[in-house]
């Protein structure tokens, strides 16, 4: 069984699918922060570096594990120099 046949089967639950769509903006976030760091050429060891923070900190954020605070978007944007945008849609 593929992801997306999984999902759709998963998406039935009533309870996973709202924590599903609960959970978008965080899995947003984190694929935005892996985009810019691939297109940049960084491993999260190297983004780490730049942030003065740990491997393992990028990791939790790049897999939704934690929540990133503004503080540390605007410091991830400046180390991958990017802008960092949020808008309500």
């Amino acid at each position: 069984m593929d992801w997306n046949t999984y999902k759709k089967k998963l998406l039935k639950n009533p309870e996973f699918k709202k924590l599903y769509i609960e959970s978008e903006p965080e899995f947003q976030i984190a694929r935005a922060i892996i985009r810019a760091r691939i297109e940049k050429g960084y491993t999260q060891k190297d983004l780490a570096k730049k942030l003065n923070t740990t491997q393992s900190v990028i990791s939790r954020v790049e897999q939704a594990k934690t929540s990133a605070s503004i503080s540390f978007l605007k410091r991830l944007a400046q180390a991958l120099d990017t802008s960092l945008q949020i808008n309500f849609v």
